[in-house]
């Protein structure tokens, strides 16, 4: 059996799941999410916890099954605590900052990059730390939105300027040889 898929999802305080045959609807403090799943996947809530079984042994629902819970894992934390990703903007007068809903990068264009949240994310900028932290409940979409910002300007491999998540390492290039 699939470890993760045979893990137990457990429903913090607030959340509630409602299942009609093989479409999952999560709703908490911080948004509703509804996604459907294979029919071969036995979703069942019993007193808070939720559990994810499969019908057979088969190649396709064994695969299935590991992604089906995570997917409904990611739902209910999503919607009780939410997600965040963090990028970090590297470079002499590269800046970020908010104005209203929309994120403003400006990072050596000759025009200032604006970029507008989709609904259920937001953004957060910090000039000390130049660093913009995305926001929401669905994590495909603050990951995808948080791709995205990166593609703006991604980080180069010689003077690291650019903008990066915050746990990503650049590998540095030497420049130049001929200077001594």
């Amino acid at each position: 059996m699939s470890r993760i898929g045979r893990l137990p999802v457990v429903l913090p305080q607030g959340v509630e799941v409602t299942i009609d045959g093989s479409s999952v609807h999560v709703k908490g403090p911080k948004g509703e999410m509804q996604q459907s799943f294979p029919p071969s996947m036995q979703i069942s809530v019993n007193e808070g916890v939720l559990e994810v079984g499969r019908a057979t042994d088969g190649r396709t629902d064994r695969s299935l099954h590991g992604m089906t819970r995570a997917m409904i894992n990611n739902m209910v934390v999503g919607v009780s605590t939410g997600f965040e990703r963090i990028l970090e903007v590297n470079g002499v007068g590269y800046r970020a900052e908010v104005q209203g809903d929309n994120l403003v990068l400006y990072v050596g264009y000759s025009h200032p990059v604006v970029m507008e949240p989709p609904q259920g994310i937001s953004f957060d900028a910090d000039m000390k730390t130049r660093q913009i932290k995305v926001k929401g409940y669905n994590k495909q979409l603050v990951g995808q939105v948080a791709a995205d910002i990166r593609k703006v300007r991604p980080p180069e491999p010689y003077k690291g300027k650019g903008i990066k998540y915050l746990e990503e390492k650049i590998r540095r290039k030497a420049g130049k040889a001929g200077k001594v």
